[in-house]
């Protein structure tokens, strides 16, 4: 019993084993795998610590088995009764073919999970490198879009040494990435040769990538070549203007008066001669030629760049021809020396411009100013690296080259070349200011040397220099370079920007600040240390100073310019640029007065724009009518500095502060100011041309102003009278909609009144009196801000004193509705009006006249009182002499 008890516990043992391995079987099989490389792992990891589980059970049941099988065994004898003994042989069988079922369970298991096993390493393989090629090919395909953003072309070689060093930067990443890529491909070839499940899908990944990887490093290469193409056409360019640039600096520096004999010219002669053989390289480039060797990188910029090189080889080439051809005449023929004759009385000697040569280069130092028309000068000490016989030099080119067309294009293009070639010079020494001086402020390395004062104080010392700089770089200096072949266009280069020149009031401006900081750390180390690494042979301060310098040598180019151009495209604009320039030089000239006011309680930016200033005598009364002379004869004038702003007059005393140097500044001491809305001029005062009179509020305040020419005082009151003239335009804009909205109030009251009952319209009848009874009247008007534009357009002399409100209470109704009508009266003239079918003056701004009659077709008789002069005038010209009838202040009171 005991024996049948063990053998049924064993069979249902191996039934339950059978049954364990049935359910991991199915679990195996019917398990959705997941799509991530850790749960991939944790599942396998899972599984097979389940088989060693299962194996350990399958183990311990075999060794139960093999226990019960023993117990079978042949017994001795007498130790077992004849029942056992025959019924041991069926029970040993049947527990050896359990152990044989259990073994055959076991093998079957441990086939099956192998083949799992693999399966599952081959699919977490699979997952492992699809992951590594999807990131790497993210990558390539990130690179790729970045190089499809990478230049292949540039316009200047600094631009394009960039590019290349960016490029090569690009390559860097580029190439590691593809040895990233041929290790995942690495990768995939061990997976195939390892009969992988997934072999035609990991081949495939394998191809996409090499190929990903070939575009992308084919695509570097190409832009490489191109770049490295692009470099060496810039290259080319640069030497031909290299070339070209020394010759017309040979030319323009052969000294003339040493050429007259046969000897000198003959020398000459072989100079040219040698210069053509050593740059016939350059001199005779063949444009055809070029753009075939450099095809493939060729863009419109770049042809466009040729065409300008070429053009410039032929100008100078033509100079070469001229030349020789002059040379060889004075050989053939032995002429007489040309003599140096004095300029024209005509033509007034120019200031000379200097020219930086950078290879014969000497330092001068003189003082000098910044030129401009109606002001004073503000001095300055300039610092110019100059040839010093440059200027005596083509003088004397210029006397021995005839007038001719072609010799004037000559001579227009060493001018042009001149600007171009100090145009780059300025350019690069701004641009080593900013990089050898401004951008070592901010170095931690050159920080110890700097002085406490200089910290964080680098946008007072150079102002706003790194704004001048990349104007003139960026778009200035290759505005100029098109010019090359196109003269003409010179003059809309200026105009085109005058604008921008606006910066230069902001530098100047801080001029003062930045030379005070100077003058406090100028014997520092650091500033020596900057000096010594950009090998320059002046300090900081003269660097400084370039700005102005270049303000100046503008206009100056531009009147050589001009001086032969006379009769050719561009003269007008060039004439434009002219103004503009000295326009400019005077703003600034004014601005630099402007900062030195002091006691101003304000913002002389609200003042408007500097118009115009200047030292004047002074005269003061304070009292209505005409100022007489005898009355202020006994006073003696105050000296004042004056300063026209848009919206004021500022009065000023100016005081010097003594000392040496730079020690030596002049301020403006602030003293009072009047609006322009509220100021009246007198042209001529009685006793001297170079007075006129300034009144205020109704000549309860009258100022003579004695200026120091008479010109200088036409162009202050002409500024003045513009002024004036605008206000005149701004309040009969404003009248206008003030009439526009009275009529459109009458309208809507006429409307109401015809809507109500007849019995209301008879008591209404009344009510436009009523109305026109309760606005204000104009005597009830109080006095304007802006004192009315009587007292601003009463130029004349001996005004006699007269009310503004007086006139507009006796304006009628008629004149409301109709203010453009005339009628007889005296009237003083605004503007300047000539006689009908004459081209003599009747009328003078500022005459007293005297409407008569007018006649049937729009003609007005005049008489001027001042002159004694009849004669008759258009009623649309008479209008503009005595202004708007609803604003006619020009009227005389009391006649």
């Amino acid at each position: 019993i005991v024996s049948l008890q063990a053998i049924e516990s064993f069979a249902l043992t191996v039934k339950e084993i059978a049954q364990m391995l049935q359910s991991f079987g199915t679990e195996l099989a019917e398990t959705e795998l997941p799509d991530d490389i850790f749960s991939i792992e944790r599942i396998l990891s899972l599984r097979t610590e389940k088989y060693f589980q299962l194996k350990e059970d399958i183990t311990a049941v075999t060794k139960e088995g093999k226990l019960l099988l023993s117990s079978f065994e042949e017994p001795e004898a007498g130790e077992c009764s004849e029942d056992q003994q025959r019924d041991r042989p069926g029970d040993w069988e049947t527990v050896n073919r359990l152990l044989g079922q259990l073994r055959e369970m076991e093998t079957a298991f441990d086939g099956f999970w192998e083949k799992h096993q693999l399966k599952m390493e081959q699919y977490l393989q699979l997952w492992k490198f699809e992951q590594s090629f999807q990131e790497v090919k993210n990558a390539i395909e990130f690179l790729m879009g970045q190089q499809a953003e990478l230049p292949d072309t540039g316009d200047s070689i600094p631009q394009v040494k960039q590019r290349l060093k960016d490029l090569e930067h690009f390559n860097g990443m580029a190439q590691d990435l593809i040895g990233k890529a041929q290790v995942v491909i690495l990768h995939g070839h061990q997976l195939a040769a390892n009969h992988h499940y997934a072999l035609n899908l990991i081949c495939q990944q394998c191809n996409e990538l090499r190929h990903h990887s070939d575009i992308l490093s084919d695509e570097v290469k190409r832009k490489q070549m191109r770049l490295q193409k692009t470099l060496d056409l810039h290259t080319h360019l640069q030497q031909a203007l290299q070339c070209c640039d020394e010759g017309a600096y040979l030319l323009a520096n052969q000294q003339m008066d040493k050429c007259q004999s046969k000897e000198g010219a003959q020398k000459a002669l072989q100079d040219i001669e040698r210069f053509l053989e050593s740059s016939s390289a350059y001199l005779n480039y063949d444009p055809q030629a070029l753009q075939y060797d450099f095809e493939a990188v060729l863009t419109s910029e770049l042809k466009c760049q040729i065409q300008s090189v070429q053009v410039k080889l032929e100008n100078v080439r033509t100079m070469f021809e001229n030349r020789q051809a002059c040379f060889k005449k004075l050989l053939d023929k032995h002429v007489r020396p040309v003599q140096l004759v004095a300029p024209r009385p005509e033509n007034p000697p120019r200031s000379k411009s200097p020219l930086f040569s950078p290879k014969h280069g000497k330092f001068i130092v003189f003082s000098g100013v910044i030129p401009c028309s109606s002001c004073h000068l503000i001095p300055f000490l300039f610092q110019i690296e100059v040839m010093h016989d440059y200027q005596e030099k083509r003088n004397s080119l210029q006397t021995f080259i005839s007038d001719s067309d072609d010799n004037l294009d000559i001579l227009k293009g060493h001018v042009i070349n001149e600007l171009i070639e100090t145009e780059r010079v300025y350019v690069e020494e701004l641009f080593a200011v900013l990089t050898g001086y401004r951008a070592e402020m901010d170095n931690p390395a050159m920080l110890i040397l700097m002085p406490p004062v200089l910290r964080n104080r680098k946008d007072v010392l150079f102002g706003n220099m790194p704004e001048i700089y990349d104007f003139h770089n960026k778009i200035f200096l290759h505005s100029l370079e098109s010019c090359l072949g196109a003269p003409e266009r010179v003059g809309f280069c200026f105009l085109d920007r005058r604008q921008d020149f606006q910066m230069y009031e902001k530098y100047c401006q801080n001029k003062p600040r930045s030379e005070s900081l100077w003058r406090q750390c100028s014997e520092s180390t650091f500033f020596q240390e900057c000096q010594r690494k950009l090998e320059h042979k002046l300090g900081l301060d003269s660097y400084l100073l370039k700005p102005v310098q270049r303000l100046t040598k503008y206009q100056l180019l531009l009147k050589e310019l001009l001086k032969y151009s006379t009769s050719c495209d561009g003269v007008q604009e060039l004439q434009e640029a002219l103004v503009a320039m000295l326009d400019l030089l005077k703003s600034v000239n004014d601005s630099m007065h402007q900062i030195s006011i002091t006691g101003y309680d304000g913002d002389l930016s609200e003042l408007g724009k500097v118009l115009m200033q200047g030292s004047f005598s002074v005269w003061t009364g304070h009292r209505k009518g005409p100022t007489k002379m005898k009355d202020l004869a006994r006073f003696k004038p105050m000296q004042r500095h004056l300063f026209l702003y848009e919206k004021a007059l500022v009065f000023c005393k100016k005081r010097e502060e003594h000392g040496d140097g730079y020690d030596k500044t002049s301020s403006y001491s602030f003293k009072h100011f009047l609006k322009m809305n509220a100021v009246g001029i007198t042209e001529n005062v009685k006793g001297d041309h170079r007075k006129f009179e300034i009144w205020y509020s109704g000549r309860e305040e009258v100022y003579v102003v004695q200026a120091q020419t008479v010109d200088l005082k036409m162009a202050w009151l002409n500024e003045i009278r513009k002024i004036l003239f605008k206000q005149q335009e701004l309040i009969k804009g404003v009248k206008n909609m003030i009439d526009l909205l009275f009529f459109l109030f009458l309208s809507l009251r006429k409307q109401q009144r015809v809507s109500i009952s007849s019995e209301e319209n008879d008591s209404e009848r009344t009510s436009p009196v009523m109305l026109d009874s309760g606005l204000p009247s104009p005597q009830n008007k109080p006095q304007r801000s802006w004192p009315g534009m009587s007292q601003s357009l009463e130029i004349c002399e001996g005004l006699e004193e007269w009310s503004g409100n007086q006139y507009l209470s006796n304006c009628s109704d008629t004149e409301e509705e109709d203010g453009n009508q005339l009628s007889p009266g005296k009237y003083k003239a605004l503007a300047d009006c000539k006689r009908r079918g004459s081209e003599d003056l009747l009328v003078k701004n500022g005459d007293e006249i005297q409407l008569l009659h007018e006649d049937g077709e729009g003609q007005w008789l005049v008489k001027n009182l001042n002159r004694r002069k009849e004669g008759w005038v258009p009623v649309h010209s008479l209008q503009l002499v005595v202004g708007d009838c609803r604003f006619r202040n020009a009227k005389i009171a009391g006649i």
